[in-house]
């Protein structure tokens, strides 16, 4: 069997070679030598996100969701439901609140800098890595609850935190830019 698929992938690369080969569709694609599976693949979706499982009610604690307060520079507060293992920085731009995230959560900058408004809850969180501090270091209104919100990640015992948002943000990547959620 592996000497027969090794004849036509030989067959097929010198009719791409001379030009012979046209187009292929995918469905010619998956039935073909050069695909690597050897099962039918299905394909899905891809996200490197939590999934959204909200269309299934009543699931809430079989998700594995945890409530947020987002708390803006107005002193306005936003109740969310985050998924197990999302970070705050994606639950803000799934939740169209105004959480910058400049570098899109590599570390490069401070722009999603949030505070934690309850040590307790501040307690409950892993140290922050050398990289978070140093950023940290370079946010606007930083504070001794001061996290990156691209570091802080739901897990159960902080249902029930509450982030305030700072004034103003420093990105000293693009002045005035406001990039779109993803």
């Amino acid at each position: 069997m592996f000497n027969s698929r090794l004849s036509q992938v030989g067959r097929m690369v010198k009719q791409l070679t001379r030009g012979q080969f046209t187009s292929v569709t995918r469905a010619e694609y998956l039935q073909s030598p050069y695909n690597c599976y050897p099962w039918p693949v299905k394909h899905r979706p891809f996200s490197t996100t939590a999934a959204d499982n909200s269309h299934e009610e009543g699931n809430e604690e079989k998700e594995g969701r945890i409530s947020v307060t987002f708390v803006d520079k107005y002193g306005e507060e936003k109740e969310i439901k985050v998924p197990i293992g999302m970070s705050m920085l994606e639950a803000a731009h799934q939740n169209d609140i105004e959480l910058e995230g400049a570098c899109e959560g590599s570390l490069a900058c401070s722009t999603c800098h949030v505070i934690v408004m309850d040590v307790d809850y501040y307690n409950k969180l892993e140290e922050p890595l050398d990289e978070e501090n140093d950023m940290l270091d370079l946010a606007f209104g930083l504070t001794e609850t001061s996290r990156l919100g691209c570091q802080v990640i739901a897990k159960p015992e902080l249902d029930g935190i509450r982030l305030a948002l700072p004034a103003a943000t420093r990105n000293f990547a693009v002045d005035g830019y406001v990039p779109k959620p993803h």
